[in-house]
């Protein structure tokens, strides 16, 4: 399982055969066979078996040096440190060897990149600071290697703009917070595309399939498109130590989902960051595209988002469709707030159609999946349980989103004019 550092000042896959053209034959030895094959047709069928051959001779030995274990040789092992580039979307990496094994991340040094390079510092002061918070077992090195998940400061400790997880750990650390022992179940959804043309996976280029019906969890090959890769992610993230607690093809042909939860407070962000890391390293192996666009085709197919199932320690005991509802109303009175923190492009795929509510306009509903928080029917029954935030955008932050919902949740207190104008206006007794 991944491991949360608690700083002073926070709560505590193989080688793609077609990545090389490359092949082990010298010019020199090119010219011997020519001259010693030349004048017969079928010869140049003999090249072509020669130069397969040597082309997967190539990628074998790579594969077989990228299998390598050096344990036996070493106790030195390989960190891969991660972060948010400056999008706040698109993440980086780069490599460390570490003197040995490590369980924790404190064990762990701090490192430097260039910030200029990612959009994250300028030039002249070009030094940004990785500080190690999580770590998880590398899937595409194995052994004791570790993936880190790492936010970043400046030389002189303060975070810089887009390292969100900061601000998150503050909420998640504060003793109200950690009382209610919020619960995070998050739905990332994400679209194939094919390469070179930027279209969804299994999609005829620059056509279209037939109509939304028969893709959602279907089978079969007019049906799931990318399913390997879906597949390969799953198991991936159970080897890292990923929380994730399903999967299922979308009402999109080429869009996919996973689930990942329930996890509690900072962890959730954590999570889910590293899973969209190893996500983008399968795709790009695969050499398909990963996109997490809200709204990546135009007209009668459903977006992408990340919805939020949540929970807190109050709302899952006896009485807490009560908690529930006082929960939805502090949501209704701050929509404007998390829908800007929501997700860029998100206005796309918040139209009132396909499955979403409208972005100007809050509501909820019990098993209403047109609404902007959805209630389970059992919580209704029980009288207990969670709620779905629907809103968030597939590109979201889940540091942003995760935190933003505790803040509004157990810490945020409107006028007491406020939440009776708000219970009035979405029919909520409270």
């Amino acid at each position: 399982m991944a491991q949360i550092l608690a700083p002073t000042a926070q709560w505590q896959m193989g080688f793609s055969k077609n990545s090389t053209n490359a092949s082990t034959l010298t010019s020199k030895m090119w010219s011997s066979l020519v001259l010693k094959r030349k004048g017969t047709h079928k010869s140049s069928a003999k090249f072509r078996v020669l130069t397969v051959k040597a082309e997967n001779s190539t990628v074998n030995r790579l594969e077989d040096l990228l299998k390598l274990d050096v344990s036996p040789i070493t106790d030195k092992i390989i960190a891969e440190y991660i972060w948010v580039g400056g999008s706040g979307i698109d993440l980086r990496s780069k490599s460390r060897t570490i003197s040995k094994p490590v369980e924790h991340p404190s064990e762990l040094p701090k490192w430097n990149y260039d910030g200029s390079s990612t959009g994250q510092a300028p030039g002249e002061d070009s030094e940004v600071i990785l500080y190690p918070q999580a770590i998880f077992k590398d899937p595409f090195r194995g052994g004791n290697n570790v993936l880190v998940i790492c936010d970043t400061y400046t030389p002189a400790g303060e975070p810089i703009p887009t390292n969100k997880r900061h601000r998150a750990a503050q909420i998640f650390g504060n003793q109200k917070v950690i009382n209610e022992v919020p619960w995070f179940g998050i739905e990332q959804e994400y679209t194939l595309l094919q390469t070179n043309v930027k279209w969804p996976l299994g999609w005829p280029a620059g056509g279209y399939p037939g109509p939304q019906g028969p893709y959602y969890c279907g089978v079969g090959a007019e049906k799931s498109f990318g399913r390997d890769i879906s597949d390969a992610h799953y198991k991936a993230c159970l080897y890292a130590g990923i929380n994730i607690s399903g999967t299922n093809g979308e009402v999109m042909p080429g869009q996919w989902e996973y689930q990942v939860g329930p996890s509690v407070g900072i962890e959730a962000g954590d999570h889910i960051w590293i899973s969209r890391y190893i996500l983008e390293r399968i795709t790009e192996q695969a050499g398909v595209v990963l996109t997490l666009d809200p709204k990546p085709i135009e007209g009668d197919w459903n977006g992408a988002g990340c919805h939020t199932n949540y929970s807190t320690k109050t709302m899952r005991e006896d009485g807490g469709f009560e908690v529930i509802k006082k929960a939805i109303l502090n949501l209704s009175l701050r929509h404007r707030e998390h829908i800007s923190a929501y997700g860029e492009g998100n206005e796309r795929r918040l139209t009132g159609k396909h499955e979403t509510a409208s972005i100007d306009t809050f509501s909820w509903g019990v098993a209403n999946r047109g609404c902007s928080i959805r209630v389970g029917r059992d919580t209704e029954k029980n009288g207990k349980g969670y709620l779905e935030d629907r809103r968030p955008a597939s590109n979201m932050d889940p540091y942003v989103v995760t935190a933003l919902l505790a803040e509004t949740t157990i810490l945020w207190e409107p006028t007491l004019e406020a939440e009776a104008l708000a219970a009035q206006k979405l029919a909520l007794k409270v």
